[in-house]
């Protein structure tokens, strides 16, 4: 998927969609649309298939969220609704939407609920319980995605668990990469989380979902691929091994285009464990997706692949076959075939 010609709501790019199957069995994608000024829209779009089940195109139908409420505005008419991730979580009965807002307080995890895909009912900001110390909020954080059942959280109740990654002052990857001394890491403030909230929620409102009250550390940058940023990439999905999640990570470039391109963005591979996902039983020590193509170099930001959607084949009968959907250099969107071995590489366990 491209910027359609003469359409303003695209001029800047379409990327980093949402994938979701509708209750009618399609698969709908969520793009950030990013029309003139970085304004994005949430839209919707059906995905296209060929004779052999391979995704080829899409049909445009519309828009799901566009800036409205006050966390996603700027002052001067600007703001965003950015990098949906979706999740039919099955204890709720709705699909859920993690989005980012972008407001004058900066970027934000917001929520959404549907039950039919085309009808959203916003819930709010996300708020965390401070930890340790920590206060996750007031701070900046996207790219997040919640778990499509009640997890275990760290004293055993069922929960919904979200993962996410707070963008602390001083680990954002540019502030990394100028700083002579970002070899160390800090494992509390360049982590991805998850995070916890009790899932009773018999006559309660849904709003309720967005206070997270428990956390646990999850995963902190380890190769050189990732050495000044992971963050968030595809909603967890179970496969034979666990909950399967993509995840993004940025590196210098050896040889950078120029002095205000020399991020890479690539994308690795976690599997968590199926009864406690805090656990990690996978880690790729290699990207499994890297800029290559042209159109994964060249575009509004360089040298990205930034993986936001996964569709399991069941329609074709290949569980172990996921189609994965990412952005394409900030610009288009892209879709690569991911297909899980029968096992996990001992040496590469985490």
């Amino acid at each position: 998927m491209e910027p359609e010609p003469g359409n303003p709501q695209e001029v800047e790019g379409v990327l980093n969609p949402a994938a979701a199957r509708g209750p009618d069995g399609k698969l709908y994608l969520f793009p950030r649309l990013v029309a003139k000024g970085n304004y994005s829209r949430i839209g919707i779009a059906r995905v296209m298939f060929n004779k052999v089940g391979d995704p080829f195109g899409v049909e445009r139908l519309g828009i799901a969220l566009e800036p409205e409420a006050d966390y996603e505005r700027l002052p001067d008419g600007g703001g965003g609704c950015e990098d949906p991730r979706i999740t039919f979580v099955e204890p709720l009965g709705h699909y859920v939407m993690t989005y980012t807002g972008l407001s004058s307080t900066g970027p934000r995890i917001a929520l959404a609920i549907s039950e039919d895909l085309f009808h959203w009912q916003r819930l709010g900001l996300v708020t965390f319980l401070p930890y340790k110390g920590i206060e996750f909020d007031g701070v900046d954080n996207k790219d997040a995605s919640v778990f499509p059942v009640a997890v275990p959280n760290p004293t055993g109740q069922p929960a919904l668990a979200i993962l996410h990654r707070p963008l602390f002052p001083g680990t954002r990857p540019e502030e990394k990469a100028s700083d002579p001394a970002s070899g160390v890491t800090d494992l509390d403030r360049e982590s991805i989380w998850i995070s916890y909230r009790a899932m009773a929620i018999e006559g309660r409102d849904p709003c309720h979902l967005c206070h997270f009250t428990s956390h646990h550390r999850l995963a902190a940058p380890v190769a050189p691929w990732e050495r000044l940023k992971i963050g968030g990439g595809t909603p967890p999905i179970l496969t034979r091994h666990g909950w399967l999640i993509l995840y993004h990570g940025v590196s210098k470039m050896a040889e950078p285009d120029n002095a205000r391109h020399q991020l890479c963005y690539s994308a690795g591979v976690m599997v968590l464990s199926k009864e406690h996902p805090r656990e990690i039983r996978y880690r790729s020590a290699k990207p499994v997706l890297m800029p290559v193509l042209p159109q994964e170099r060249l575009g509004t930001i360089p040298n990205i692949v930034f993986p936001t959607g996964i569709d399991r084949r069941d329609d074709l009968g290949s569980v172990d076959r996921f189609d994965v959907y990412y952005g394409m250099a900030d610009y288009r969107i892209g879709v690569a075939r991911l297909d899980v071995p029968e096992r996990l590489s001992s040496e590469l366990k985490a």
